[in-house]
């Protein structure tokens, strides 16, 4: 990952994630609004049920020794460690971040069994076969490397444990290539929320057979997930919001100023949020 993208990373998590939490609490990822998205519901509560629908779609019903690569401030790797009585791990580019992680599982009584640390996920300082499920929800559109990246969760992933990633993608490009217009889209999400670039679905299952990951599933949740954006959106108009964005800083302004980006990349059928899983 190169340094500068490493720092864009960084600084960007660190100056929003205090205004996250504040107005959206521990789970820094899309919700679930029903395969629809037609239900209404309580945006934590959507968050939640993510994680339960990816776990149920997964076919995870235990897990011993979980690392949450890309875990913000800790939102699933408590969730998923209270859940299962495991052992969690969550890394991130983040100091921040990981700080306020490692508070998190102290106020939660967690801090025994879970760890937060600053680490690059291409390069993760963990032993081959280490962990039972690698979790990764929305951090492989920061991946320079996709290929590198999910390389480097087989290796940490104990044979027979399973790999469950979710990330942003663009729309299959088999039956047709991205326009231009497309192309300027998703450079303007690109530059905003640090991201190298992102590739789709069909492109990450590819990968997932080169490595060989077995019983590969994917799916496409942006039906279900799309809702999101407009309650981002309506958030990010009350005042609470508009303090807390003035003292967090030009980036996270900027990021709150190109919300409709992600909306209009969903509406149009452009961005797409696939998952992932597989055993190895």
């Amino acid at each position: 990952m190169s340094a500068t993208l490493y720092q864009q990373i960084q600084q960007f998590y660190d100056a929003s994630s205090g205004l996250w939490e504040q107005i959206w609490g521990e789970h820094m990822h899309h919700g679930y609004y029903g395969a629809d998205g037609s239900q209404k519901k309580d945006r934590r509560q959507a968050q939640i049920d993510l994680i339960e629908e990816l776990l149920n779609w997964a076919g995870v019903q235990a897990a011993d020794n979980i690392l949450d690569v890309g875990c913000g401030i800790g939102g699933s790797s408590l969730y998923l460690a209270q859940k299962f009585n495991a052992k969690a791990t969550g890394i991130t580019l983040s100091p921040v971040q990981a700080a306020r992680a490692t508070e998190r599982a102290m106020e939660a009584n967690l801090s025994l069994r879970t760890q937060f640390q600053v680490a690059n996920a291409q390069a993760m300082p963990f032993a081959d076969d280490s962990f039972d499920l690698v979790w990764s929800l929305e951090s492989g559109e920061h991946m320079p490397d996709k290929t590198k990246f999910l390389q480097e969760c087989y290796r940490v992933l104990k044979p027979g444990g399973k790999l469950i990633m979710v990330t942003w993608c663009h729309r299959p490009t088999d039956e047709s290539p991205l326009t231009a217009d497309e192309e300027k889209h998703l450079q303007d999400i690109y530059r905003v929320y640090c991201l190298p670039y992102v590739i789709s679905l069909p492109e990450y299952e590819a990968i997932a057979h080169q490595l060989p990951l077995h019983n590969i599933r994917t799916a496409d949740w942006s039906t279900a997930v799309a809702p999101f954006w407009n309650v981002v959106i309506d958030s990010a108009l009350t005042p609470q919001a508009f303090w807390g964005l003035l003292n967090a800083g030009w980036t996270t302004i900027q990021g709150a100023l190109s919300l409709g980006l992600m909306r209009r990349g969903y509406e149009r059928g452009l961005i797409r949020f696939g998952l992932l899983c597989g055993n190895k």
